[in-house]
């Protein structure tokens, strides 16, 4: 491992941790409640090595394909799936992720619970709901409404752990354009889980763009690669993590 790699990692990941601390501060939160999911897609195992070295341990996916591919050459990490899941590689995805962040329709959910009670029997597989709050077409995820409607199986599903919800933000040329979007998942959480107290009070909002917006709308969760690795080479799209 690089020392001047692990060196330049730890100041990159101590200016993220600052800009949150900083949005914690502006609406009295305590950081501890936010975690930094450092997004490794494109992104070769020397580096992730480093990033771990430097204390970035929670690494979050894209593919599933492409995770399994460095999953063994960056020992210490731990892995979130926050890109879309195909149901052919669902099996692949509950055996390599910690958590799978984009669970966005029931069939899926069902399909996760039926491999979990398989591959992880008595170890109910953390999940999060990916919700569409700006019923943006080009994007996946519930509709509020049809979460509402169908929390109730979501549940029930016993070999699932809902921790919480996730969204993907708007491209926007400026971070505060998005603070609708990150309201709009606070808000519907807590709609819901005044009904649905067994689901849980994660928030997985908010990019390199604009995560300290999403900070101080209650995000729990962060997903951010460019503002730790650089911009890469085909990551220039914006999707579920940026």
């Amino acid at each position: 491992m690089n020392p001047d790699e692990v060196a330049a990692m730890a100041r990159a990941r101590a200016d993220v941790l600052g800009q949150i601390e900083s949005a914690c501060a502006r609406v009295g939160r305590d950081p501890a409640g936010v975690q930094l999911i450092a997004v490794s897609k494109t992104v070769a195992p020397d580096r992730l090595r480093a990033a771990v070295g430097a204390g970035l341990e929670v690494l979050g996916e894209n593919r599933v394909q492409e995770a399994l591919g460095k999953i063994g050459d960056v020992p210490g990490a731990t892995w979130h799936l926050i890109g879309p899941l195909q149901s052919n590689k669902a099996r692949r995805a509950v055996e390599a992720f910690s958590m799978i962040q984009t669970v966005d329709t029931v069939e899926l959910a069902q399909r996760l619970d039926r491999l979990a009670a398989e591959l992880r029997p008595g170890r109910p597989l953390p999940v999060l709901l990916q919700v569409n709050v700006d019923a943006d077409p080009a994007k996946a995820g519930f509709a509020p409404d049809e979460l509402a409607r169908v929390m109730p199986e979501l549940l029930a599903l016993p070999n699932l752990a809902i921790r919480g919800l996730m969204t993907v933000g708007r491209i926007v040329s400026e971070a505060e354009a998005a603070r609708p979007t990150f309201a709009g998942l606070r808000t519907l959480s807590e709609r819901l889980r005044r009904v649905y107290p067994a689901l849980g009070p994660a928030l997985s909002m908010g990019m390199s763009d604009d995560y300290a917006v999403a900070v101080e709308e209650g995000a729990t969760m962060v997903r951010v690669g460019r503002a730790l690795f650089g911009t890469r080479p085909g990551a220039a799209t914006r999707g579920a993590a940026n």
